[in-house]
């Protein structure tokens, strides 16, 4: 196992710029999923750290070594992608196999990788199977079993389960969800999907207009996004920002959203928008002391049954998640409350400003 290192990492198609300058550690025996939305530049970089692509400018470090230049078969680098690559008509086993026999393994050696990774991927009862007869699921399975085989000390993968059935995907994430955990080897791996990459990653590396804008553990992208790109992409909906509603004065701050003002522990200095997630807004059919009223544009139920609130006031519209059963009662008006612990604030080019409301 080994680091992967990028340093200044750029690649230009002409005119356009898929990856800007990119700065970062994929530490050894991690997990690290590189998250955007389409055309952000994650997988242009994925192909950078394999060699199939030729960054413009920086380099690429493997375990120390710089392989900038390096063919794709010297980086000791494995490789799933979006369509599974078998060898048609031969048995799982076989599929297996001929990689190892390419590398010179010994036949005792061979069968030891086989029957190790056949159990962690979980199709030791396919192995006499011709790959022919499964889904593109389980050839996905075989794809990724043939790879781990090889021990390669980097192992990329490119949105590995996106071509499937709902069923299969979920069936996929778990055997590589054990993949992950028995082996603890680098990998790096691709998606568009905010809850693939949440439930697998140790670190997502989030990319927005080829740029990685933050890098950190699931958790923490999620509850401390770094600005308005990681609020808004991470959750479904995403965060809400109420621009132009905030007042602060003497390290007290003030807005129509608030019941009463809060103070500020650190530098406000270009607070202009104030964020906060819809699942953390108090909404209720009653008023209270702590309490504001808005109005209820709209009412939908989300896929986990919850109710999901349209609300406006002051102009400005915005997003509630709250209980079904609170949702039935809701009419054209709810009492909200914004928790000063579950709010952030931005300045005006996005970027979250640290501070402690109270």
């Amino acid at each position: 196992m080994s680091d992967v290192e990028i340093i200044d990492l750029s690649k230009d198609f002409g005119n356009f710029t898929a990856v800007e300058s990119a700065n970062t550690v994929f530490k050894e025996g991690t997990v690290t999923v590189l998250l955007g939305p389409s055309g952000c530049g994650k997988t242009t970089l994925m192909r950078m750290i394999v060699g199939l692509e030729k960054p413009t400018a920086g380099q690429v470090l493997i375990g120390g070594q710089d392989v900038t230049k390096l063919a794709t078969s010297k980086r000791r680098i494995g490789m799933v992608f979006q369509y599974p690559v078998i060898y048609r008509g031969t048995s799982v086993a076989r599929n297996l196999e001929l990689p190892l026999i390419a590398d010179k393994i010994s036949k005792a050696e061979r069968k030891k990788r086989i029957d190790e990774v056949a159990e962690i991927v979980g199709i030791t009862d396919l192995l006499a199977t011709n790959v022919d007869k499964l889904d593109n699921a389980g050839r996905q399975k075989i794809a990724v079993a043939r790879e781990v085989a090889r021990k390669p000390e980097v192992l990329l993968f490119d949105e590995p389960i996106t071509n499937v059935d709902l069923t299969s995907k979920l069936e996929l994430k778990r055997a590589l969800k054990n993949v992950f955990q028995e082996l603890r080897q680098t990998i790096i791996y691709v998606t568009h999907d905010q809850t693939e990459a949440m439930s697998l990653a140790d670190k997502i590396a989030l990319m927005n207009e080829g740029r990685i804008v933050q890098l950190a553990p699931p958790s923490v992208l999620y509850n401390q996004p770094a600005d308005v790109f990681a609020g808004w992409f991470l959750g479904n909906p995403g965060m809400n920002f109420l621009k132009n509603s905030i007042s602060i004065s003497q390290g007290i701050l003030s807005s129509p959203f608030l019941a009463s003002p809060l103070s500020i522990d650190g530098d406000s200095t270009g607070a202009e928008v104030l964020g906060i997630r819809p699942e953390f807004i108090g909404a209720s059919v009653e008023q209270r002391p702590d309490t504001i009223e808005a109005s209820v544009t709209s009412k939908s139920i989300t896929i986990g049954g919850q109710a999901l609130l349209e609300l406006e006031l002051e102009g400005q519209s915005f997003k509630a998640v709250i209980d079904h059963g609170s949702g039935k009662k809701m009419k054209d008006r709810a009492w909200i409350s914004l928790p000063p612990s579950k709010l952030f604030l931005f300045d005006s080019s996005g970027r979250a400003i640290p501070v402690i409301l109270s």
